[in-house]
């Protein structure tokens, strides 16, 4: 028989996205004392263009009790478009309803409303939050782990939660050499506001890039981007985003004369690599546990990354708070319930990046992705 603890189990939270946000609200619901610390001092609330939340992001969301909130910030709609470069409508699909037939299939919203909505719920939750702030080292033993932060303080915790994206320090200090690797793509993104006639994601493929496509974010604004293969970054100086997104977004039709009007700020133009991570074998080393990019990304061809990061943080709240027992049978059984859905995941959004770059016509795109988003219908 457990032993009735007198004070709450305390959990530190290292980073701030939506991986990292959604753990500590969920935690703090169930009565733990949480820690958030977020390595930037403005918590990231202004970061990004767009986002595309697929169903079963939307149905952590609602978890979280920001369902509404989302609704009433973002764009919710429910096929998506296929075009020629000159705009022509090819195809038009029903997107399969991956959070239940209670919840759109999709909803387009600018990322940094998103992180203000979880930032607020953060708050509310009454975890202590601190910014500008990393953890220094770990010290671990059988019962706990005890943290050095930045700004001298030292804390000691029944558990940490890694949530400090794809380039984690943390994993890193846990021994866990698994590293993200290019694939091969990169992606021109930017936030402009939305012609009248958009009310869809549409993709047109071919052209003088992979992929050139647009989500709408809200009733006023849409982020739109443009994948090509990947460049040197050294070789493409900033004050220079705007005038190459907008040399490859020109050659497209339709929506993209409209768009590319409002491809002027530098500033407002992100270029990224595409990434593929997937740690194996156990996302714990004791007690300390990865959680969303930390543990695994993939390239956004499925827009399953932020979904993939709120999975994670909902099913090992789950796992928590149903048990008296952290150990190693606990975060085993985190990563295994896990690993079985993020690894299809991964798999195909790398796989539908190198059909295009190998240049292979008679993929069966429809067919993967139908697959990949029939599974996730299935509660994580």
């Amino acid at each position: 028989m457990s032993t009735p603890r007198s004070a709450p189990r305390s959990v530190l939270v290292i980073g701030g996205g939506a991986a990292g946000s959604a753990a500590t609200i969920l935690l703090r619901r169930a009565g733990l004392a949480v820690d958030l610390i977020e390595a930037k001092d403005d918590w990231n609330a202004t970061a990004g263009s767009g986002i595309t939340l697929q169903g079963n992001a939307l149905r952590v969301l609602r978890e979280l009790g920001v369902w509404e909130q989302v609704k009433a910030s973002g764009f919710g709609f429910g096929s998506v478009g296929i075009t020629a470069p000159d705009g022509t409508v090819l195809h038009v699909a029903r997107d399969i309803r991956t959070g239940g037939d209670d919840l759109p299939a999709t909803v387009g919203m600018q990322r940094p409303r998103l992180q203000c909505v979880l930032i607020d719920a953060v708050r509310a939750s009454g975890a202590s939050v601190r910014l500008g702030t990393r953890a220094e080292s770990l010290e671990q033993d059988g019962d706990g782990v005890t943290v050095a932060f930045t700004d001298g303080t030292r804390s000691r915790y029944d558990l940490v939660i890694a949530a400090d994206g794809l380039g984690s320090t943390t994993r890193a200090a846990l021994g866990i050499t698994a590293k993200p690797e290019p694939t091969g793509m990169a992606i021109w993104r930017v936030a402009t506001p939305r012609p009248a006639g958009v009310t869809r994601t549409d993709l047109a493929y071919g052209g003088p890039a992979y992929i050139a496509g647009y989500c709408p974010t809200s009733d006023t604004t849409i982020y739109a981007y443009v994948v090509e293969a990947n460049r040197d970054r050294a070789s493409i100086p900033p004050e220079t985003y705007a005038d190459e997104m907008r040399r490859l977004a020109s050659a497209y039709g339709g929506f993209w004369p409209e768009i590319t009007r409002h491809i002027t700020d530098p500033a407002t133009v992100n270029y990224t690599w595409f990434d593929r991570l997937l740690v194996e074998g156990s996302w714990h080393r004791g007690r300390v546990v990865l959680v969303g990019d930390a543990a695994h990304c993939c390239p956004p061809t499925l827009a399953q990354g932020a979904a993939m990061s709120l999975e994670d943080a909902w099913v090992l709240a789950q796992l928590l708070t149903a048990s008296d027992d952290w150990d190693d049978t606990l975060f085993q059984a985190y990563y295994e319930r896990r690993i079985a859905r993020v690894r299809p995941v991964v798999e195909a959004s790398v796989q539908i990046g190198q059909w295009q770059l190998d240049g292979v016509r008679d993929a069966d795109l429809p067919g993967l992705m139908g697959r990949t988003m029939t599974l996730l219908r299935e509660l994580p």
